[in-house]
């Protein structure tokens, strides 16, 4: 995700905050919120990173590392986000979710780690990035999901979306069969999230509409059902 990129997301955050806030609730209760399973079933860590064992290491390239690294606090603001948003509205999204987010981070400090490279992460905690773009992010998506629930199910989405778009992104400047396991399985996780985050929207009246995937690419995940993860060589 490029300074572009985040500049469109904070257009489309003033956006997505003006739909729907006129919308009453549709009387969910914070623990009656949409539960399909499809949080725990987006991957299966232990079975990627066995695979990965089996993988021949491959010279990895200066833009292929430069993914990695911007991914590992990519997903880590996700975890960051998610895990806050629960502490501050009680939706099991939030917090099945970003368990998940941590598995994603694992997994690519898996590959991180295999390459040599310096982790972005190491020892910072919530909300705190090497990445001043992301750190920047991560402030005003904060902002913007603690203004209601509404509104921070809607931050949920749009985080999802750009992980997608940006793991295609990264998918395409990669030839590495390791890391291209790993970018999939997180994107096939992030369209289960995005699934989970717009019908959790669907359950309170609220349409949301993409901001970064097409309508069309947006559409046919919707219209999908939960994708299971890897799982020692099946999908």
């Amino acid at each position: 995700m490029k300074i572009l990129s985040l500049s469109l997301i904070f257009t489309s955050l003033i956006v997505i905050s003006a739909i729907g806030c006129d919308q009453a609730d549709s009387g969910l209760a914070a623990n009656d919120m949409v539960s399909d399973g499809a949080y725990a079933l987006d991957e299966n860590l232990g079975a990627v990173q066995a695979e990965l064992g089996k993988i021949a290491l491959e010279p990895v390239s200066t833009e292929e590392a430069a993914g990695l690294l911007y991914m590992r606090e990519e997903e880590k603001l996700a975890h960051d986000v998610y895990a806050a948003m629960f502490v501050k509205w009680n939706l099991r999204p939030f917090t099945n979710i970003s368990r998940s987010e941590q598995m994603h981070m694992d997994a690519i400090l898996s590959l991180i780690t295999r390459y040599s490279l310096i982790d972005p992460v190491g020892t910072n905690g919530a909300g705190i990035f090497k990445d001043a773009a992301l750190q920047n992010l991560y402030t005003t998506l904060m902002i913007q999901g603690n203004k209601t629930d509404v509104d921070a199910l809607k931050v949920g989405a749009t985080i999802e979306e750009v992980d997608i778009v940006d793991l295609q992104k990264h998918l395409k400047e990669n030839d590495n069969k390791d890391i291209a396991l790993v970018y999939d399985n997180l994107m096939r996780g992030s369209r289960n999230h995005l699934r989970a985050f717009v019908k959790n929207l669907s359950a309170r009246g609220i349409v949301y509409s993409p901001q970064f995937l097409s309508q069309t690419e947006y559409n046919a995940i919707i219209a999908s059902g939960i994708e299971r993860g890897y799982r020692g060589g099946r999908k």
